[in-house]
């Protein structure tokens, strides 16, 4: 990739660094698209004795762009998300990836059609990952950062992602129970 293309395309990248995302850190903070990214690849890194058969690599490319498009647009949490915020999303992501030269276009155009369909293990495993990651970071965070409606919704959420698995349900589950640990200790108080 010729260098100012290089330069141009980390400018974008920084941009997931300043979108924060509705969810908080342990510390009181929001986090950043760009630090979900990063520990949903590390969850993905640490899973891959579970799923022999599956390409890594693929999958950590798919953890690695998967929120491309919250550069262009922020972070909207999926609760509030609307088909057309999800329309704009793609626009956008659309108009970065044609601007790419041609082989990584043509590698992430192939990798997010993979990720949107939801057909291969790699984006099944991918998707469900980001969907616990985000669990998991709501219970790392003090219970006073969640929505009303997040204290039920933390019980379900990803249910259907992690369906295709034992593993990933197994997963849901103990994620579920710090959560509910979490909601105990909140009405002790």
């Amino acid at each position: 990739m010729k260098q100012d293309k290089l330069i141009e395309l980390l400018h974008t990248a920084e941009q997931l660094k300043n979108n924060l995302r509705h969810s908080w850190t342990s510390t009181g903070r929001q986090e950043s698209v760009a630090e979900h990214t990063y520990r949903l690849m590390v969850m993905a890194y640490f899973t891959q004795d579970e799923f022999p058969e599956a390409d890594y690599n693929k999958i950590l490319k798919m953890c690695l762009f998967h929120d491309w498009g919250e550069a262009f647009t922020g972070d909207i949490p999926a609760f509030h998300k609307t088909r057309e915020d999800e329309m704009e999303e793609a626009r956008q992501l659309s108009q970065w990836l044609a601007a790419l030269p041609e082989e990584y276009r043509d590698e992430l155009t192939a990798l997010f059609r993979e990720m949107e369909e939801q057909q291969t293990i790699e984006s099944k495993i991918y998707k469900a990952l980001d969907k616990m990651e985000c669990l998991v970071q709501h219970n790392e965070a003090d219970v006073s950062t969640w929505l009303p409606l997040e204290y039920d919704l933390n019980l379900v959420y990803g249910k259907e992602q992690t369906a295709f698995s034992p593993y990933m349900e197994e997963l849901r589950q103990n994620i579920n129970a710090e959560s509910i640990k979490k909601l105990q200790e909140k009405k002790k108080e």
